[in-house]
């Protein structure tokens, strides 16, 4: 909600009570309220008081976020939540756009949050053999894993010619959106889905894949979704594929489930504003099948017509962005 305080502020849009009841709010969250979902469990099976507090299921619920941004800013526009693991906040943002272009929504509130650390979910996690011991190396041969993050971040959407004629601070422009699915299995991603999510996003911005110059990559840090990504990369991009600078802010802000997605297209829209590309932090040793560039350690200036933001989530769900410098 403050971060879609800080989006409106910041886009300079004068809330009248037309746009107010055209404009949307499209939010992504992966797991919703666990803090209060736990405490509600702690106190029946810790604490034994036979009951939970009468607020746990509307500070539970995943489109809480949505609905208080709504309440918040009063906008009674299309309002709804997608979740769909880390590529929800992709997802949301893709819908938003969509409604935005296809005259569903004059305006857009979009993006994603996540504020799931609690111990439960934090042990579950760990559980699945995933969190690295010691920080996370996206594309390093030395990687070993995630490392969770919490956050939220959100944008305006509207259409780029009233943008242009408000006068509006216009960091880029939101061009493509591309989604698929594996339908392969719930934790191992693949090649083939990744790729086609990143076409689809090129065909849908009208976009030659020469025109890409910076790639926010999933780069999760896990032995097995780096390569895959980067062999998907190649596979969409071939020879340009190693002119792209690509780069995973998770190695920075951590993995934000729901809010990852938001996060990073933030991350993409200023590297294009500013023309200066995020690193891949923590990055050691190169490794052989993630043969890239990563851009280690260090931002890098880089004046980038076009870039793409990749989302995959477990159960095999592709969400990717592709945004233009205006």
């Amino acid at each position: 909600m403050v971060a879609a305080r800080d989006a409106l502020r910041d886009s300079g849009v004068e809330l009248d009570a037309e746009l107010r009841q055209s404009c949307a709010v499209i939010c992504g969250s992966a797991v919703g309220g666990q803090a209060a979902i736990e405490k509600g469990f702690e106190d029946l099976w810790v604490a034994g008081r036979g009951r939970v507090h009468p607020l746990t299921i509307p500070k539970t619920m995943a489109n809480a976020g949505a609905s208080q941004i709504s309440m918040d800013l009063g906008l009674s526009g299309p309002t709804y939540t997608v979740s769909t693991a880390c590529s929800s906040a992709n997802h949301a943002i893709g819908q938003a756009f969509r409604a935005v272009k296809n005259g569903d929504a004059e305006m857009a509130v979009t993006g994603g949050s996540e504020a799931f650390f609690t111990i439960g979910m934090l042990r579950a996690w760990e559980a699945m053999r995933v969190i690295a011991p010691d920080t996370c190396r996206p594309f390093s041969k030395g990687r070993r894993g995630m490392i969770l993050g919490e956050g939220g971040a959100m944008m305006i959407l509207e259409p780029l010619e009233v943008a242009k004629a408000r006068g509006a601070k216009i960091y880029a422009e939101i061009c493509g959106f591309g989604m698929t699915s594996d339908a392969h299995h719930l934790t191992q991603p693949t090649v083939e889905g990744p790729a086609r999510a990143m076409r689809a996003a090129l065909r849908d911005a009208a976009l030659a894949p020469e025109e890409v110059g910076y790639i926010n990559a999933h780069g999760t840090g896990t032995p097995g979704n780096d390569p895959v990504e980067t062999r998907a990369i190649r596979a969409v991009f071939g020879a340009h594929a190693g002119k792209i600078g690509v780069s995973s802010t998770k190695s920075l802000h951590g993995h934000a489930l729901g809010a990852a997605g938001a996060l990073e297209a933030v991350s993409t829209i200023l590297a294009l504003q500013r023309g200066i590309l995020p690193p891949t932090g923590n990055f050691t040793e190169p490794d052989p099948e993630c043969d890239l560039d990563y851009i280690p350690n260090q931002p890098r200036s880089a004046s980038v017509h076009a870039a793409l933001s990749n989302s995959f989530a477990f159960g095999g769900l592709n969400a990717v962005l592709a945004f233009r410098s205006v």
